[in-house]
């Protein structure tokens, strides 16, 4: 998980910021993107895409990034900038971002799957990057903890969608929920079938 690091250190590169996202697929919540740069001297154990590993895992391994990562930082993208830009821009936007705001201005960047051209900074898109590089599985799951987060929270404040058991992806349970509720402004509302659910509520409106 260290090999693009090591390598970039051996290049005179003392700053690796990693970066990732999650959130592009839910219907409702923010988006989250995180740049991190790790201390190459002080490595952490066990990390890995956040999707592959436990929420207990996740939270453990989160609490050691914050602790031992030179820097770090956390962007969030709402609803509604997400349906006005599309997913994929407030991803590159998110972590681009990021990347600007860390205390430490890194030398290199590396990102996951994303090309990251308007940073003046170089950098490296690598597909499926947090399986491959500890930086951006960092990234991943810090982003992944706090979004889960976020919505846990924006649950105790909406408990009928049911936000803690799914965080706003499409279950079955989250659509039967969103059609029994309504669509709020928490939703992405260029998504289907949030789309369909508003276009329908126009046409029984008229």
């Amino acid at each position: 998980m260290y090999e693009f690091e090591l390598d970039l250190l051996n290049k005179g590169h003392n700053y690796i910021a990693g970066c990732d996202e999650v959130g592009r697929g839910p219907l409702a919540g923010p988006l989250v993107a995180a740049a991190v740069i790790l201390d190459p001297f002080n490595k952490i154990q066990g990390l890995n895409d956040s999707k592959k590993l436990s929420e207990k895992k996740r939270l453990s391994l989160s609490a050691e990034i914050k602790e031992k990562a030179l820097a770090y930082e956390m962007t969030y993208i709402f609803p509604k900038e997400i349906d006005k830009i599309n997913v994929y821009q407030s991803s590159k936007k998110a972590m681009i971002i990021s990347v600007n705001n860390l205390s430490i201005v890194p030398s290199f960047v590396l990102s996951d799957a994303m090309p990251l051209d308007e940073l003046n900074i170089p950098y490296l898109s690598i597909i499926k990057g947090d399986t491959k590089s500890a930086s951006i599985a960092a990234a991943s799951i810090i982003a992944k903890v706090e979004r889960d987060e976020y919505m846990v929270n924006l649950s105790k404040k909406f408990p009928m969608y049911g936000y803690e058991k799914h965080k706003g992806y499409p279950t079955k349970m989250h659509i039967e929920a969103l059609k029994k509720y309504g669509v709020t402004d928490h939703y992405r509302k260029t998504y289907k079938p949030v789309s369909d659910l508003i276009n329908k509520q126009t046409v029984l409106d008229i």
